[in-house]
């Protein structure tokens, strides 16, 4: 595999001024391609359009007999805690159905936290001094907004394939009291597409913890959004820290966000009896039920968990060619010479594109110009700061194919000219 470093201070000079040239060319299109965020695209929301339609009139009583016009049900209807309990590795008196926003009800818990403690703290965490949070990186930034906002430390953890570095999260929350709590998101993870092997689950489930009321917050986002035929699957968090003696480390959280409508979904949340009464406690003074119509219309969408994974299917006939999309323009203008590492994920809604150390933040400045929008370099990291400067997070699922596919070209462009740059910089007297 030749490296930049490989090639002859003329070999990388005549390089440079092609891909510069190639570049000025995919500027010239004036394109308007949008990569930033994973959002569905118009085609996959289609594929929930008949939620519109639902519950129709005199339709409108759950399976326990509730009248989901009325107030009340605040832990949600029966149905749906039953249908997505196993999706959670949870069992349905554990589950929790809520509003539209799993983001949401992790909010919620934190501040809930800060202001109160929770069932395992002997005060409300402000109280305590710092409080610190392991954050696996690259990972996902409204994780990091969250704890950004109220104060709280972010201590970056590296994220492996199969998870975050054990070592480094057991010798943190061993050693330090102020440590509590992690972001994981354990299944396609956001934006690597790591998939948390089950010695990572057993080993966040049975740590030291020097912290009580330390919690792992499990963000299951993408536990039914499969990219290939293989349905991956992950141990049950929950399951593994009753069986360690720790049954309230566990706080689990996942929607139907990326299921049905993105803005008009159900959030979920599954945690051990003594956190799902003091979360449902706390909730209580916040609001008198959640909307049991879309949870109903929901119920009716999708009776059993066949019908959701017929639905994930149709999810994945369109996603998909994306995916391979983008990594076919990758290996074909990235890998001769090899000048970055992408991830190929099973799953989820993101690839994570790695450049040279210190040329990110050039790249994605370089895409900006040729009319492509790109998640900020830096954004998977803490306060936005990628220490080597080298991740961008690449996000298929919008766009139209034929937009992903120039997208994807540009991208690539704009790393290698950027990557060539800094090359023939560094050689320069």
């Amino acid at each position: 595999m030749i490296q930049l470093a490989d090639l002859s201070d003329s070999d990388l000079k005549a390089l440079h001024e092609r891909v510069r040239a190639q570049y000025e060319a995919f500027k010239g299109r004036g394109l308007a391609l949008n990569m930033a965020r994973g959002k569905p695209s118009a085609e996959q929301l289609d594929l929930a359009e008949s939620l519109l339609d639902k519950p129709g009139t005199g339709h409108h009583t759950a399976s326990d007999g509730t009248d989901c016009r009325n107030y009340g049900g605040l832990e949600g209807l029966p149905e749906i805690r039953e249908l997505f309990a196993g999706v959670l590795g949870a069992k349905p008196e554990q589950v929790i159905a809520a509003g539209n926003a799993s983001l949401t009800l992790m909010h919620d818990h934190i501040v809930f936290s800060l202001l109160k403690g929770n069932p395992d703290s002997d005060q409300p965490w402000e109280r305590g001094g710092p409080v610190r949070f392991l954050c696996p990186v690259p990972g996902y930034d409204r994780h990091f907004a969250v704890c950004q906002e109220y104060g709280i430390e972010m201590i970056n953890v590296p994220m492996g394939p199969d998870g975050p570095d054990m070592d480094r999260v057991e010798e943190l929350v061993a050693a330090d009291p102020a440590v509590k709590g992690i972001w994981c998101v354990p299944k396609y993870s956001n934006p690597t597409g790591a998939v948390y092997s089950d010695e990572v689950v057993q080993r966040l489930a049975r740590m030291e913890t020097a912290a009580a009321d330390f919690r792992i917050f499990w963000d299951n986002a993408y536990a039914v959004h499969h990219l290939t035929e293989e349905r991956v699957e992950i141990p049950s968090l929950l399951e593994a820290c009753e069986r360690a003696g720790n049954p309230n480390r566990a706080l689990v959280f996942g929607s139907t966000s990326k299921i049905t409508f993105a803005g008009a979904g159900v959030a979920l949340f599954a945690g051990a009896q003594a956190n799902r009464e003091w979360f449902l406690q706390c909730m209580s003074k916040q609001t008198i039920g959640p909307d049991k119509i879309n949870q109903l219309r929901h119920a009716q969408l999708m009776p059993d968990v066949q019908a959701l994974h017929h639905l994930m299917d149709a999810h994945r006939e369109i996603m998909a060619p994306k995916f391979r999309a983008v990594e076919s323009t990758f290996d074909k203008l990235l890998s001769e010479p090899h000048v970055a590492e992408w991830t190929k994920p099973k799953g989820g809604y993101f690839i994570s594109l790695d450049t040279p150390p210190g040329c990110a933040r050039r790249a994605v400045d370089l895409a900006k110009e040729a009319g492509l929008t790109v998640t900020p370099a830096g954004a998977a990291f803490p306060y936005g700061k990628d220490p080597q400067d080298s991740n961008i997070r690449v996000a298929p699922s919008f766009p139209s194919l034929q937009e992903v596919e120039q997208a994807a070209e540009g991208i690539a462009l704009c790393v290698m000219l950027a990557a060539s740059e800094q090359a023939v910089s560094q050689r320069s007297p």
